[in-house]
Formats: C-alpha cells, sequence, structure tokens
C-alpha cells in the first residue's frame, strides 16, 4: 500500500501566512517561508501554499514568494490561487513551484486543465474542488474561495478533470472548512470510488482521529490540514507517530 502524505496547507496574503474560517476571519500566524520550513523539518511530505491576495500586486508578491519558498524548502510544494492560464501557470512553475492547483479558472474553461497538462505533464497539476453539500445532498463545487456556487456536481467534474488530464483532485468541503469537526469521509470514499488519481482531503481537521479517519474511512491518499499546525496544537512529527501507532501507513 502506497504510504499516506500528511500536508500542512498555507493561506497566504501579501506574502503572509494567515488563516480564517471558510475563508474569512483572518488571522496571521506567521512568514509562509518560514513556517514552511518549520514543516518541513518536522516531517511534512508535502507544502500547499494557496495565495488568497485580491490584487496584481499581491500576485506579483506571491510570485517572489514562490522564489523564496523554492530556495529554502527542500520538500516537494504546490501554489494555486488566482492561477487563472498557462502564463500564470508557467510563471510559478518556473519560480520554482513543483505542482500548480487550479480551481475556479478550470470551472470557467474546463480546457485548461487540457492545456497545462498537455504542456507540462499530469503529475505537475492539481485539481482543487472547494465543494459544498446542499440541503439536496448534492455536493456541488464552488468558486471564489466557496463564496460563488458552480453548476459543476463534485463526482462528474473530479471525473472529467480526471480525464482531462489532472494528476490529483484536492478536495476541499466547504461545509467542514475551518470547522475543526472532522471530514466527511462517506464523500472522499465514494470520491475514491469514482477516480483512479490520489485524493487530498481538505476540510475539518481537527484531531489526529479526524486525519486518521479520512485516510482510512475515507480512503484519502493525503491529508491536508492547517489550524492543528499553525496553533501549535500539534506538530507534524506527533501527527505521524499517533498515526504509526494506529497502523496508519504513513511516509
Amino acid at each position: 500500500m502506497v504510504a499516506k502524505r500528511i500536508i500542512p496547507c498555507l493561506d497566504v496574503k501579501e506574502g503572509r501566512t494567515v488563516k480564517g474560517v471558510h475563508f474569512v476571519e483572518l488571522r496571521d500566524v506567521g512568514d509562509a517561508v518560514e513556517l514552511g520550513q518549520h514543516y518541513a523539518r518536522s516531517g511534512a511530505d508535502e507544502l500547499v501554499y494557496l495565495d488568497i491576495s485580491a490584487t496584481q500586486e499581491g500576485r506579483n508578491t506571491f510570485t517572489r514568494l514562490v522564489e523564496r519558498i523554492a530556495d529554502g524548502i527542500n520538500i516537494p510544494f504546490t501554489v494555486g490561487g488566482g492561477i487563472s492560464s498557462l502564463d500564470d501557470a508557467a510563471r510559478l512553475l518556473d519560480a520554482g513551484a513543483d505542482k500548480i492547483s487550479i480551481n475556479s479558472a478550470a470551472i470557467a474553461d474546463p480546457t485548461l486543465i487540457d492545456r497545462i497538462a498537455s504542456r507540462y505533464g499530469s503529475q505537475f497539476l492539481v485539481l482543487a474542488i472547494d465543494a459544498r453539500c446542499g440541503e439536496d445532498g448534492v455536493w456541488r463545487a464552488t468558486t471564489h474561495g466557496g463564496r460563488r456556487p458552480s453548476n459543476k456536481e463534485l463526482f462528474s467534474w473530479a471525473r472529467e478533470g480526471q480525464d482531462r488530464g489532472a494528476g490529483e483532485i484536492l478536495f476541499t468541503s466547504m461545509n467542514h472548512d475551518g470547522t475543526r469537526n472532522g471530514y466527511p469521509c462517506e464523500t472522499f470514499a465514494a470520491l475514491a470510488d469514482a477516480l483512479s488519481i490520489p485524493i487530498i482531503a481538505s476540510g475539518g481537521a481537527g484531531s489526529v482521529q479526524d486525519i486518521a479517519d479520512v485516510l482510512t474511512r475515507g480512503r484519502a491518499d493525503a491529508a491536508l490540514a492547517a489550524s492543528i499546525f499553525h496553533f501549535g496544537e500539534i506538530s507534524v512529527a506527533e501527527l505521524k507517530n499517533q498515526l504509526r501507532q494506529l497502523d496508519i501507513n504513513v511516509r
């Protein structure tokens, strides 16, 4: 069995790491490079940096930050946020990112997945899906940080992304994001049944058991978390030790 990955997520605004609930009520939690280096030393398998800056200057700041991250961190890292063209992807990969993540722009133009995968390869491309479960029980993808609903249903959109060339799916439950109440494991398991590419679970980690559940019952290939790491509740190393005690194969 392939070992499970633990991936700290760092939301970045104007070069600083922030954390909120449902992408709002943001709190500053430190320098993005220094925090990434700390997680790398603690045993993180990968990092995800998401640029939530709204301005072009913020985007430029993020590109310069990616160069600093590449110089200072020795584990793979994915960058996302505001990537809407082949040129955007090229700029960030050229700056040193190992992978790029696309979300809203892919919903607006699904051929962006094909074009990036065709030029760089599926291994460089993560399709991020921020989905919300409605009262009708249907999971629908959202855009613009979870604020706008789309007409894309989670499972069909994930399959389409895979078919178009995405190498991984990063699924965030907007119902659970930042709540620390656990992941929707049944939904992750159903997604695992529907796909042949790795799934990264995001949205809801509040304890070791939550992460253990999504890696076992939810059959996710990796768990992404932010708050439990940023606020010092547990280190990556300690999390991995506890997962091993639960007989979960982690890197």
